[in-house]
């Protein structure tokens, strides 16, 4: 490391804080990912910057140390704003930035929906230099009075195209139109639709575009994801779940997905009754349920979680081995954010997918857009 520049010091070419660094290093960052390589020199600049890059390529940190390298720790103001699409993220976001600006002093505070407001409201009079939270509790907080976001320096838009498909689109404008002009703004998102693309015309000063995913196919998985395809009838998936378990070496870690809250009680509750130690976790569930479901598999001593979509968002774990789609999702993005679960940071991994009677079309248009070369066709030992 270069420690020639007073409290600065070089990581992976890039002049930080020496305490962010120093953050850096005790997280195991050796240097930094592609998307960080690409967008971070820019946000340092005080560029505005939309960023498209495939899940898992460390874009929390992309924003995160940018962030917390140029907020100012000892003022009570909310500098730092950050909005995502769903509580598991922001509770992701909020315990990954808290570690970068740890040694700075800078305190990060979750908000959002599924908690009472006023643990949430204690938390941001204590003071908070950064907020991250879901743009529905934002806006709340703001209509209380609570929450003034007239000194933010640096916004962020994660998964822009999630918030959108939830249905934040207003939220997500009635808060940056409350923030001051003069902010500096980064957009994080796996696709551009229109909605988005016109959100950063209205709300981001000649941003810089960084693109890390494939222009021909327009959206590319990682290449460390074996991605494997099953053909199999509905009535025939639970003997097909079992056969793929029992083919995993024990002690991986699973992330298994179902489309409807009573399809992953039913799922868990069956692979427990089987002898699996299994959990489900959606937005049913109670907050306190969730965070010990979501705490126990994030430790690693539960090894394997049935989920819906909105529930897995925010799911962050490098030790996911195994990424099983039950369901298919509904779109080829969702099909991708899944599958990114698991092989995170460049570690490989594998994602197991039943294509059902309903599912050829997506099916179809997943090889058109991913390649052929990167499907596994296999078959159960029952047909």
């Amino acid at each position: 490391m270069r420690t020639d520049l007073q409290g600065t010091t070089d990581w992976g070419g890039l002049e930080l804080e020496k305490t962010i660094v120093n953050s850096l290093f005790n997280m195991g960052y050796e240097k930094p990912s592609d998307i960080q390589e690409a967008s971070i020199p820019w946000q340092l600049e005080g560029r505005d910057v939309v960023a498209q890059a495939v899940t898992g390529s460390g874009k929390t940190a992309s924003f995160g140390i940018p962030m917390c390298n140029l907020v100012e720790a000892d003022s009570r103001d909310v500098q730092g704003l950050v909005l995502v699409p769903t509580r598991e993220l922001a509770q992701q976001v909020q315990r990954e930035l808290s570690l970068i600006g740890r040694d700075r002093g800078i305190s990060v505070v979750a908000v959002y929906g599924g908690e009472p407001i006023a643990k949430q409201i204690r938390a941001l009079e204590q003071g908070a230099t950064i907020v991250v939270g879901t743009p529905g509790r934002l806006k709340d907080l703001m209509n209380r009075r609570i929450l003034d976001l007239g000194y933010v320096r640096n916004a962020v838009l994660d998964e822009a195209d999630e918030m959108l498909d939830i249905g934040f689109a207003d939220d997500m404008e009635f808060i940056l139109k409350r923030t001051p002009s003069t902010r500096q703004t980064a957009l994080f998102s796996a696709t551009i639709p229109g909605f988005i693309r016109g959100l950063i015309r209205r709300y981001l000063d000649d941003p810089r575009w960084i693109q890390l995913v494939n222009d021909s196919k327009g959206l590319e998985t990682v290449d460390e994801v074996d991605q494997i395809f099953y053909d199999v009838a509905s009535q025939d998936k639970a003997d097909g779940i079992m056969e793929i378990l029992d083919d995993i070496e024990e002690g991986s870690q699973i992330l298994i997905f179902r489309k409807m809250q009573v399809g992953v009680d039913r799922l868990s509750k069956g692979l427990a009754g089987e002898g699996f130690a299994i959990k489900g976790i959606h937005g049913g569930m109670s907050q306190s349920e969730r965070n010990r479901v979501m705490n126990s598999f994030r430790d690693g001593s539960l090894k394997m979680l049935v989920a819906t979509n909105l529930a897995a968002r925010g799911l962050d774990i490098p030790t996911i081995s195994h990424v099983i789609n039950y369901d298919m999702p509904e779109n080829i993005e969702e099909y991708v954010h899944r599958i990114g679960r698991t092989a995170r940071m460049g570690k490989r991994g594998t994602a197991v997918s039943f294509i059902g009677e309903w599912d050829f079309e997506l099916h179809e248009q997943i090889v058109a857009k991913i390649g052929e070369d990167k499907m596994i066709r296999r078959q159960f030992s029952f047909y």
